[in-house]
């Protein structure tokens, strides 16, 4: 697997979300899915078609090759991973994708197999609901407090 920048991952995540959509991506879809301007998006995209991680055709758009894919995948669900586990502290929504985004990149495996063995258990045990019920309404108490009594 290619050592890729932070940047070109994102790349790569964003081309596979916008290819779940239509099985391609445009330079303005990249640009949309990473809050960035259409030109920016091309010589990126140029550095990952000369590295085969996509194949870019001008008029055509993007399609990841099958080593592009994988590594798309893999962010994608450490992604996911990481957004699922910040969702359990309540993080808000916005916060917690942007969290997530710049993590996926630098945990290690190891770290992300416990997160993900974490979550499992979550979900397999019928007192871990129950945990997160109680954590809810402590959140809402200390919220609910002011700043200076939540010490």
């Amino acid at each position: 697997m290619h050592a890729l920048s932070r940047k070109a991952e994102d790349y790569l995540e964003a081309i596979l979300n916008v290819s779940f959509e239509k099985g391609y991506a445009r330079t303005k879809d990249i640009a949309r899915e990473l809050c960035i301007q259409p030109p920016t998006v091309v010589e990126m995209v140029q550095k990952l078609d000369r590295m085969g991680m996509i194949t870019y055709r001008k008029y055509d758009g993007v399609t990841l090759t099958p080593e592009g894919r994988k590594i798309a995948e893999v962010i994608r669900d450490r992604h996911v991973t990481l957004k699922s586990f910040l969702d359990l502290f309540l993080v808000p929504d916005s916060i917690a994708t942007k969290d997530a985004c710049m993590m996926e990149h630098e945990l290690s495996p190891e770290t992300l197999a416990q997160i993900r063995m974490f979550l499992s258990y979550l979900k397999d045990d019928p007192r871990a609901a129950d945990a997160m019920k109680t954590f809810a309404g402590f959140m809402a108490v200390k919220k609910a407090k002011p700043a200076s009594l939540n010490s």
